[in-house]
């Protein structure tokens, strides 16, 4: 067993004296607190109580594995921010669970906030949604932001500069990329040098390429555009993308994506995960929300598929449909 962190020996004195107060028990009462990976977590009686250090909007999930492994009857999740978020996710289990905001030693009850409302693309972005197509990449508009994609990967993304208000296609895989390649490239037209970007992720990005850093990257969004070419994998007539329920918080990170697909005639939620994640079943229910269509599929490689993630999936309210591909 790995010795605990100094970080991970103060998440559990803290969850320990936050549930000592808030249930009014001794601290003898309590039993010692358990390990979880990006917090703390304890089983007082029946009920899991997990404190969320790390990433707390990303966490219900594997709150909820904790407490399901241990037979908990109901599950407490403590954060200090991103509560909101936790407590829109929560609502849509048939699990009771309970989200608190921690604020000094005290527990409030969180309150559900709504999903964001996306907004338009501006008009001045919009215009080079033509260039984007003619140097070979997709243009994907996801809350507001107009990117190009090649199968899957962000390879371009129209921004407005922050001092001269200029707007300007930046070519590269994430933010550092684009800044790098404008450094270096910024004289060549904005086609030409997209193209040149999008031959050399093609190679890397196509079925059966060796593995390379650019085919690591966003292989749920791979996944998503090879369903998109593919829906009979799922046994829909078609897929087309859909925007996320929120904001991507950059291109590098492992982040569902979602589409929807037509199955026997009717609308389909699909959720595209690859990696264990096990907060993929709570993005979902919120995928599932912003769509405002109940039926919602989740696929993921066969490698990446969990017990516990079916487990999760039959307990979100309506239930969700876990599918694997090869």
């Amino acid at each position: 067993m790995t010795q605990p962190t100094r970080r991970s020996q103060l998440n559990a004195i803290k969850l320990r004296a936050l549930v000592r107060d808030h249930l009014g028990v001794a601290d003898g009462e309590l039993p010692e607190v358990g390990e979880f990976g990006g917090g703390a977590a304890l089983l007082a009686g029946t009920a899991a109580w997990v404190l969320l250090d790390e990433r707390p909007e990303r966490g219900l999930g594997a709150a909820l594995a904790w407490a399901l492994r241990r037979d908990a009857a109901e599950l407490h999740v403590l954060a200090d921010h991103s509560t909101g978020t936790l407590a829109r996710r929560a609502q849509g289990f048939n699990y009771p669970i309970n989200v608190w905001h921690v604020e000094g030693r005290i527990l409030l009850p969180a309150v559900a906030e709504p999903l964001p409302v996306a907004p338009a693309v501006p008009g001045e972005h919009q215009v080079l949604s033509d260039v984007i197509a003619d140097g070979g990449a997709l243009p994907v508009v996801e809350h507001g932001v107009l990117a190009g994609e090649v199968n899957g990967l962000e390879v371009c993304r129209v921004v407005t500069d922050a001092y001269t208000d200029e707007v300007r296609l930046e070519v590269g895989v994430g933010a550092h990329d684009r800044e790098a390649f404008q450094m270096l490239h910024g004289n060549r037209p904005t086609t030409e040098a997209l193209a040149d970007v999008v031959s050399s992720v093609s190679a890397h990005r196509r079925p059966g390429a060796p593995r390379h850093p650019l085919n690591m990257l966003a292989q749920e969004r791979a996944l998503r555009t090879r369903l998109i070419a593919e829906p009979e994998l799922i046994g829909a007539s078609s897929v087309v993308a859909m925007a996320p329920p929120i904001p991507r918080p950059n291109v590098k990170d492992p982040i569902p994506c979602v589409a929807l697909a037509t199955i026997d005639g009717r609308s389909v939620v699909v959720v595209c995960s690859s990696g264990v994640d096990l907060d993929l079943v709570p993005y979902a229910i919120d995928a599932r929300v912003a769509s405002g269509v109940d039926d919602c599929l989740v696929v993921l490689p066969a490698r990446d598929a969990l017990d516990v993630q079916r487990r999760l999936a039959a307990m979100a309210t309506p239930p969700l449909t876990v599918l694997t591909v090869g």
